[in-house]
C-alpha cells in the first residue's frame, strides 16, 4: 500500500479516543470534574463523600480515569511519618499533565503555533522579515522530520502528520490540511509555511523522486507532490 497508517499513529489515536470515551460515563465525569476542581490531590473517601457515592464506586471510576491517563496517582502518608507503624500511604488523585486531543480529521495547530511564535521572536531579535524566518524554520523542521523518517517513503511520513496522501497518477495529492482553520483565514502565510515544511520533509528523506509544489484546491492541502524534474 502506498498510504498506510503506522502502528504508532493507530496506537496514539486509539488511546486518545479511549480516554475521551471514558468521560462519557456520567459518574466518572462527575468524579473527574471534582478532582480537577480541587487545589489539592483528592482521596477516594473525600471524592465518595462529596458526590454521595459508595467508596468502592468512587475507587473503581478514579482508577479507570488514572488508567486512561486522565488522572495521576500519588501515594502519600498524610501523617508525615515514615517507617514501621506509619501506616499505609493514602492513594490520592490529581489531574494528569498529559494533553489528550482527538481531532477528526487530523489537525496540528500546536505545530503551526510553535513555528509562528519562533518566527516572530527571531524576526524581532534579528530584523529578518517574519515570513522569511517562518519559511526557514518550517523547512528546518521538515528536514528534521524527514531525517527521522529513516527509510520510510515520503507519503508514509506525511501520513503520520495528518496530510492523508494518496496517489493521483504520477503525483501524490495531500487530502487533508493539518492547519485547515489557519489556512482558511491566512492562506498566504500558512500555505507558504506548509510548502516549506513539506519541501523540508522531502529534503530530509533524501532522493524521494518528488518535489513539493503549490497546488491549492478546495477540500485539500495546498501542497502536492509532483515527480521531481
Amino acid at each position: 500500500m502506498f498510504v498506510d497508517d503506522t502502528e504508532e499513529v493507530r496506537d496514539r489515536d486509539t488511546a486518545a479516543i479511549s480516554a475521551v470515551a471514558a468521560l462519557d460515563e456520567p459518574t466518572r465525569r462527575r468524579l473527574y470534574d471534582y478532582v480537577v476542581g480541587r487545589r489539592h490531590p483528592v482521596g477516594r473517601d473525600e471524592a465518595a463523600e462529596a458526590l454521595g457515592l459508595a467508596r468502592q464506586t468512587a475507587a473503581f471510576h478514579l482508577d479507570r480515569l488514572a488508567a486512561e491517563g486522565l488522572l495521576d496517582v500519588l501515594h502519600v502518608r498524610r501523617s508525615g511519618r515514615s517507617g514501621p507503624g506509619a501506616g499505609r500511604p493514602a492513594k490520592l488523585y490529581r489531574r494528569s499533565a498529559a494533553q489528550i486531543e482527538v481531532s477528526l480529521p487530523d489537525r496540528r495547530y500546536e505545530l503551526a503555533g510553535r513555528l509562528l511564535a519562533q518566527a516572530v521572536e527571531e524576526s524581532g531579535a534579528g530584523g529578518e522579515p517574519v515570513r522569511e524566518v517562518l519559511h526557514r524554520k518550517a523547512r528546518e523542521l521538515g528536514v528534521r522530520i524527514g531525517a527521522d523518517g529513516g527509510t520510510a517513503e515520503a507519503p508514509r511520513v506525511l501520513e503520520r502528520y495528518g496530510f492523508e496522501p494518496r496517489r493521483d497518477g504520477e503525483s501524490v495529492v495531500l487530502g487533508n490540511c493539518p492547519f485547515h482553520a489557519l489556512a482558511r483565514d491566512h492562506a498566504q502565510t500558512v500555505c507558504g509555511m506548509n510548502l516549506h515544511l513539506v519541501g523540508g520533509i522531502l529534503e530530509g528523506l533524501g532522493d524521494t523522486g518528488f518535489e513539493a509544489c503549490p497546488a491549492p484546491e478546495p477540500g485539500r492541502c495546498c501542497v502536492r507532490l509532483d515527480p521531481a524534474a
